[in-house]
């Protein structure tokens, strides 16, 4: 029996490995009884940290600062990417007037997202896991039966052949026969015929014969000579034998004709996991949407929104400030872009890190650990909007310098992958104008533009065949021109517009179909939006003007709305 546990699974000291623990060493991380105590603190490492077995695990082991060996490092500067300083760092002055954060606040939060990436990993992506290895390990196992039956299939298709052939070939032979009877028929006639005529001139010969011998006078003058009537001979019968002429055996043809084999198909379905959410779960429109908060961001102008993580989002508007707030309302941070101009787009990338673009500089840039870093630099072309699709690549709207052409781009870090710019019959998908072209990805990975300039939602697969356009919903109270100023997705693959000149936003299915408005929460001109895990919608709310490029909306606070299932906003 394992000496650590019982069938009660009582907990044993980890020296002597039989008695029943009574302390914990936090430091060492051992189980320890009474008596094992003072064994274990006796090498004199003064780490040791010996708290009662139920508080285990609750002492932290903080790192020794580089510069003050002697001392803990309990906080972290936030001036110096986080590293990690002590009292006496804190006073000195190469740290003066940098802000701190306690490391015991970090902790807790890391552990707070240890812990949802536990239970992440345990109920939702390991059981997808498990059920794609056992739908695969079923495909295995029925492998070879599947395949028994197809040759079954085929060997009774081939027994039916045969019969076939057999019973054509018996079909032929008795044909035969029949024309064999037919061609005995004929010759038998004409040979009674002939056997009758030569009946005949027998009797004539009788008769010649037993005139030339008699000496009656009557009977020789009475003669008749019969030599012309048999000198007609009857026509010489000839009947030909049938033939069978046997058709070359076309084996292509023949093989078509007993039947076909499909070729091997390997069909990739979408397997979508939800994060954060619970698997089978499919979240249904609010009734009647709901505004949880107004956010003042203190632009002017505001045109694009994202979400940093579920409790911050990135915003950035007609000014060189892209700012991060917090669900509270509170500024957490503030970065300027590099060439001073405002940005054109903003994403956040799966690391966290910010990405926005500049058209001034033709740069998307990304912003880590304070510094700014050029991702891609463009030659002829201006970046507008960004997204980071869910396999990490970035699709990136841009303009042409002459503003008459307008794509997509997809990148794999600053390496182009792919181009999106004209339809099957070599169309342009966007219109040229360098209006802002909002962009976002599906979860079936379907791309997906909102083009101002063409009223219109225009969204291709991933190999960038068009799929669809949306030019709006016939409607009696919104009837202004549809132009699309933003656009995102949520988890159920919906797609949601801003509709600017109708205060509005559109909500449509993957496949461009109309499902509703959500034209309540006292929407003005919304512009720029996005969803975070949990279905919570967010969108700039402007006070009416016409969104032009270089003017972009004016707005002064942000709404964010609650689309799908709570009533929850940068919250």
């Amino acid at each position: 029996m394992d000496p650590h546990s019982s069938a009660q699974d009582v907990h044993r000291c980890d020296l002597c490995e039989t008695a029943i623990v009574h302390s914990y060493c936090d430091f060492c991380q051992v189980n320890l009884c009474k008596p094992c105590i003072g064994d274990h603190i006796s090498d004199g490492y003064d780490k040791h940290k010996i708290v009662p077995f139920q508080e285990r695990r609750s002492t932290l082991i903080y790192p020794k600062c580089e510069t003050h060996s002697q001392k803990n490092c309990k906080f972290q500067c936030k001036d110096c990417n986080n590293i990690f300083v002590c009292s006496s760092c804190m006073a000195s002055e190469q740290h003066g007037r940098h802000k701190f954060v306690e490391v015991t606040e970090v902790f807790k939060t890391k552990k707070d997202d240890i812990k949802k990436d536990k239970q992440e990993f345990e109920n939702h992506i390991s059981p997808a896991y498990e059920e794609i290895s056992h739908d695969l390990e079923n495909q295995l196992a029925n492998l070879d039966g599947g395949y028994e039956k197809l040759t079954t299939t085929m060997s009774k298709q081939g027994e039916q052949w045969h019969r076939e052939i057999d019973a054509i070939i018996n079909k032929m032979k008795t044909e035969i026969s029949e024309i064999k009877v037919k061609h005995r028929d004929i010759l038998q006639k004409h040979l009674n015929e002939i056997k009758q005529i030569q009946s005949l001139i027998n009797e004539t010969l009788q008769t010649i014969r037993k005139i030339e011998k008699s000496t009656e006078v009557s009977s020789t003058i009475e003669y008749s000579s019969k030599i012309r009537e048999f000198s007609k001979l009857p026509p010489k019968v000839k009947v030909t034998l049938p033939t069978f002429i046997p058709k070359p055996i076309d084996r292509e043809k023949l093989y078509t004709l007993v039947g076909q084999i499909t070729p091997l198909s390997t069909a990739t379905e979408e397997n979508v996991l939800s994060l954060h959410q619970p698997i089978t779960s499919v979240k249904e429109l609010l009734d009647e949407p709901e505004l949880v908060v107004t956010l003042q961001t203190g632009y002017e102008h505001l045109h694009s929104v994202t979400c940093l993580n579920e409790d911050s989002i990135w915003t950035c508007g007609v000014t060189n400030d892209i700012k991060c707030f917090n669900i509270k309302g509170s500024l957490l941070q503030t970065i300027k872009t590099k060439s001073g101009i405002l940005p054109n787009g903003i994403d956040v990338d799966s690391n966290g890190d910010l990405l926005y673009a500049d058209g001034t500089t033709r740069t998307v840039n990304k912003e880590k650990n304070g510094q700014t870093e050029v991702l891609i630099r463009l030659q002829g072309w201006r970046p507008r909007q960004l997204c980071v699709t869910s396999t990490g690549d970035l699709l990136v709207t841009m303009y042409s310098d002459d503003k008459t052409q307008s794509k997509v781009v997809r990148y794999s870090g600053s390496t182009e992958k792919q181009t999106i710019q004209f339809d099957d019959e070599g169309k342009p998908l966007y219109s040229g104008k360098y209006s802002s072209k909002y962009i976002t990805e599906n979860r079936n990975h379907d791309v997906c533009v909102a083009d101002w300039e063409a009223g219109a939602v225009v969204v291709v697969n991933q190999d960038g065949k068009l799929r669809w356009r949306y030019t709006g919903h016939p409607s009696v109270t919104k009837n202004k021109p549809f132009k699309p100023w933003g656009i995102t997705t949520d988890s159920q693959s919906r797609i949601l517009t801003a509709d600017w000149y109708n205060h509005c936003i559109h909500i449509l299915d993957q496949n461009g179909q109309f499902l509703r408005y959500i034209d309540n929460c006292d929407l003005e001109y919304p512009t720029g939006l996005c969803v975070d895990n949990n279905d919570n919608l967010f969108t700039g709310n402007s006070d009416g003007d016409t969104p032009v490029i270089p003017q972009l909306p004016r707005t002064n606070h942000l709404n964010p709305l609650v689309s799908q299932q709570t009533a929850r906003v940068i919250s």
